[in-house]
Parts: structure tokens; C-alpha cells; sequence
């Protein structure tokens, strides 16, 4: 009723897009993602495991849960011992770790006279 037939036969001459026109832009959009999203993710991911597989005794770590504490064992692969206070020690999964604020040198071991 407010449309008139001269607008219908006018929309059914328009030409139809090539295929580059079509998915040129859904490419673009790929590319963007890419670069603003999944390689800055993929960079945060690999310093996260290097940080948590340079953990070393002596090294002071903040957990996901917000603990922070000593690292007194660095028991396997995917735990370490962390002392929290004095004389309170707990496992931690290493792969929970969010920070390492501070990393001591090893211990020097003494020589026996």
C-alpha cells in the first residue's frame, strides 16, 4: 500500500556483486581479529609459561587468588611449595601463579672445612 510497483522492478535490475566484493570485507575483518586479539593473546600466553617455568626457591610469587608468598619447593612440573607465613606452607599449582614480584639468586651452597 506505500510502496509503488516502480520501486519493486527497480530493485531487481541492480547488478550482483563479484565474489571478491562479497568476501573481501569478511577477510578484513579476519585480519583485524587476528592482529588485535589473537596474537597479543598468544604473546601474553607464552610469557606466562616462561614465567611459571622459571620459577625458582627463593623467588616471591603472588597466586590467581591473590596469596603471596616464598617459594620453598619447586616440587615438579606443576606444583611448588610456597610459604606463606612463617612456618605455613601450602602446594600451589604452578600453572596459578598470576606474578612473580621477585627473583632471588639460588643458594650458593658452602663448603664444608
Amino acid at each position: 500500500m506505500f510502496s509503488s510497483p516502480a520501486f519493486a522492478q527497480a530493485a531487481g535490475s541492480a547488478p550482483s556483486p563479484s565474489l571478491i566484493d562479497t568476501f573481501l570485507p569478511l577477510v578484513l575483518i579476519v585480519i583485524v581479529f587476528w592482529f588485535l586479539i589473537l596474537r597479543p593473546q598468544n604473546k601474553k600466553m607464552k610469557d606466562h609459561r616462561a614465567m611459571v617455568n622459571n620459577v625458582a626457591r627463593g623467588d616471591t610469587v603472588v597466586t590467581a587468588g591473590g596469596l603471596i608468598g616464598k617459594v620453598t619447593k619447586v616440587k615438579d612440573d606443576t606444583e611448588i611449595e610456597v610459604e606463606l607465613s612463617e612456618g605455613v606452607r601450602v602446594k600451589v599449582v604452578k600453572s596459578t601463579l598470576s606474578e612473580v614480584r621477585s627473583k632471588n639468586q639460588p643458594v650458593a651452597t658452602e663448603e664444608k672445612k
